[in-house]
């Protein structure tokens, strides 16, 4: 539980300085936009399903958030830590696809934000990780208070099915 807490404190902390970093974007020129998808569509429906309902976001909006915070993880745990995570999500290649593209921040069409996230620091990127998690976030037109819940809903999701030693990596990468 500490962990988790820790994780929504560093997360809340970033988004909230990122977001506010943010010029105001406008309905023509601003957000990228997320293909609406059905929840059957998604790469992993059962986790996805639980971040619609937990949150109120979008098929499109939760996958690709999870795909965007599971990059983080990949970025900060071992390759056998996160092996262990991935084996408790059905789809994780699927999820970490749906990741938004960052196009615009690295000019590279085929980027997406877990390749950005991991330029931007893998397992020492710390804040800057986690910053440019919550700017892949916002870009999803995801508020900054949902923002806030999202990994510590993520951390349980994947408890649930992963148990609390998988929850407790996540949580600990998230932070």
């Amino acid at each position: 539980m500490r962990t988790t807490m820790s994780a929504v404190v560093t997360l809340s902390g970033v988004v909230a300085a990122t977001v506010l970093a943010q010029p105001p974007q406008s309905a023509a020129g601003g957000a990228t936009a997320t293909v609406e998808k059905t929840l059957e569509q998604t790469a992993s429906p059962e986790l996805v399903g639980r971040l619609v309902s937990e949150l109120g976001l979008k098929p499109g909006q939760a996958e690709g958030a999870a795909g965007t915070l599971f990059g983080v993880a990949k970025g900060r745990l071992s390759p056998a830590d996160f092996g262990k995570v991935a084996n408790a999500v059905p789809n994780m290649d699927g999820l970490l696809k749906a990741a938004p593209s960052t196009q615009a921040a690295t000019g590279d069409a085929k980027a997406s934000a877990t390749d950005l996230l991991a330029k931007v620091g893998g397992s020492a990127g710390g804040i800057g990780t986690m910053a440019a998690a919550a700017e892949t976030l916002s870009k999803l037109g995801i508020k900054p208070e949902t923002i806030a819940k999202l990994a510590p809903t993520l951390v349980k999701a994947v408890e649930s099915k992963g148990g609390a030693e998988i929850g407790s990596l996540l949580a600990g990468a998230l932070k």
